[in-house]
């Protein structure tokens, strides 16, 4: 075979469609490249992260729910620490209690007179707590308090902490009852039955405040039933020192604020993770603006406070932060009082990474969101390889304890005994394109038909539904002791724990129940039920995502 000869006419051609094939190329890669550039749209937050997509979209918990979608909290995914739990009250501990008491001869026995009923005798509390077991499977029992007298000779009141079985949380919920109390053939304690919910008003705890004459004595009162272990204050730096010796994280407010719950929570833990990555404390702005999504106007509305939603309590016990109202107060006493002013960076591009930041001497680090969306969304700078290096700090997010203490209201006031459907429609069922069967597969016919199936006649049955009309489930009180979240609203009424500490949080104006607080609680209670329904796999053949998504 000849070899080829670059200069034949030959050689030269085929040379030069090489060249020509390869300058194409490159010309074509060009322009795909700034196509992409110029149409780039940051990943969803929640399918960025295979994951944070595996933990937060397994519908296990009811926390945050976009539409029908289910995700969690830190205080679902994160064991306790060892040491913090405190051991649960079971028969084993009842009977050793009991045996440690017969020793003391505190516990007396025979029949000496079962015309009374002594409250404070150990034999008392010993009957509730056994009742109790039997009675209330679902919950873990930690605490009670000595029993006291109720309205009737016969009754007893008495006060006890818990947490659900299928909370990993270790935090503690309240709940006092009135029991009426009687006496077994052999004359020991029997509870012949038991009131609703909180219904123990005399076990409450009482508090101590100055009376209305001014005159420096203290009376006790009862409050109505409030929660003394929530502490949400905000911390204060103290000391000029102190604030000098510090450093910071301060973001900015960017493109972030009146996105969705989600799109925040992921941003601010980007923030929150930067900032422990950095070992720096996170200058953190209360202040939120909750999505048009979840309002009644139908319009974004600021003014929200992070602790309507979330555990502050919590998050300042676990993260290093500061509020942003008392670091500028700082700030500026500094500046105001000292020649020397404090040394700030200011980083105005995401695309300075946290890595190039991790030596930076400034006490304040301050990053500027000024650009156009989406180059100013704070999850920016979590993007890329800063990804390897900030860890996201879940576990510091919890759900606010007020509206947790409504979940456990409600699920008390079924006696934690309840089935639960989950029905979605709102504006996916008017949707007939991508959801065309959901409609009538979620009519109250179609939903009798369904649940007649798989709940049992005459159950507890609590709806957690996006559906606005009240009514609309009527055809299933036939079947079921319906019970919807309309049900409750005394328990964010103006009378309410809920409604008198989120007023005094806001500054003495009230607070809105909106939307998202509504998700929050509906879905929180529908994870508690011992049978749970769901809308789609459930009730409809309709994909959760639309048609052909399944």
């Amino acid at each position: 075979m000849k070899e080829l000869n670059p200069t034949d006419p030959i050689g030269q051609n085929v040379i030069k469609l090489i060249s020509n094939v390869c300058f194409s190329v490159f010309v074509f890669s060009v322009l795909i490249f700034s196509v992409i550039a110029i149409t780039y749209q940051p990943p969803d937050p929640w399918e960025s992260s295979r994951a944070l997509t595996k933990v937060f979209t397994d519908v296990e918990n009811a926390t945050f729910q976009t539409d029908s979608s289910v995700l969690k909290t830190g205080e679902d995914i994160v064991a306790a620490p060892v040491g913090s739990v405190v051991a649960p009250i079971t028969e084993s501990t009842i009977e050793k209690s009991e045996e440690e008491l017969i020793k003391n001869g505190t516990l007396k026995s025979g029949c000496v007179d079962v015309s009374v009923v002594n409250c404070s005798d150990p034999r008392v509390l010993i009957a509730i707590q056994r009742f109790n077991l039997r009675t209330f499977k679902a919950i873990v029992f930690l605490e009670y308090q000595t029993p006291v007298n109720g309205s009737k000779p016969d009754e007893c009141d008495v006060s006890w902490r818990y947490r659900n079985r299928k909370d990993k949380s270790w935090r503690r919920y309240r709940d006092f009852r009135r029991f009426k109390i009687g006496f077994k053939d052999d004359c020991s304690y029997k509870v012949v039955r038991t009131g609703r919910w909180h219904s123990g008003v005399n076990a409450r705890r009482f508090r101590s405040r100055v009376n209305a004459t001014g005159n420096g004595q203290r009376a006790k009162i009862a409050p109505p039933v409030g929660d003394d272990e929530i502490n949400d204050t905000i911390p204060v730096l103290g000391s000029d020192s102190a604030f000098r010796k510090g450093k910071y994280l301060y973001y900015s407010r960017g493109g972030d604020y009146c996105k969705g719950m989600n799109h925040f929570l992921w941003s601010f833990l980007c923030g929150l993770g930067e900032a422990q990555y950095l070992n720096r404390t996170f200058v953190m702005d209360l202040s939120m603006c909750l999505a048009s999504t979840y309002t009644k106007s139908n319009k974004d509305e600021e003014g929200k406070d992070f602790r309507f939603y979330f555990d502050f309590e919590h998050l300042k016990e676990v993260a290093s932060i500061v509020e942003e109202g008392e670091f500028h107060r700082d700030w500026r006493k500094w500046n105001k009082s000292h020649k020397k002013k404090v040394p700030v960076r200011k980083v105005e591009s995401h695309k300075v990474t946290p890595m190039e930041l991790s030596k930076d001497k400034s006490v304040v680090i301050w990053r500027q969101f000024n650009g156009p969306e989406p180059e100013n969304y704070w999850y920016r700078v979590c993007e890329g390889e800063a990804a390897k290096y900030i860890n996201r700090p879940w576990q510091a997010v919890w759900k606010s304890k007020r509206l947790m203490n409504i979940v456990s209201a409600i699920s008390g006031s079924m006696d934690w005994d309840f089935d639960a459907v989950h029905v979605v429609r709102g504006q996916k069922a008017k949707n007939k394109q991508l959801w065309p069967n959901l409609d009538a597969d979620t009519s109250p016919e179609a939903i009798v038909a369904k649940l007649q199936g798989a709940i049992a006649p005459w159950r507890n049955l609590y709806i957690a539904t996006n559906e606005p009309f009240y009514n609309y489930f009527d055809k299933l009180r036939s079947h079921y002791k319906v019970h919807l979240l309309d049900d409750y609203q005394y328990l964010w009424g103006n009378t309410s724990e809920w409604y008198n500490e989120t007023t005094q949080l806001n500054g003495g104006s009230p607070v809105e129940f909106d939307g998202y607080m509504r998700v929050e609680v509906d879905t929180e209670v529908l994870y508690r039920a011992k049978k749970r329904v769901e809308t789609f796999h459930d009730l409809t053949k309709d994909c959760k995502g639309g048609i052909n998504t399944c």
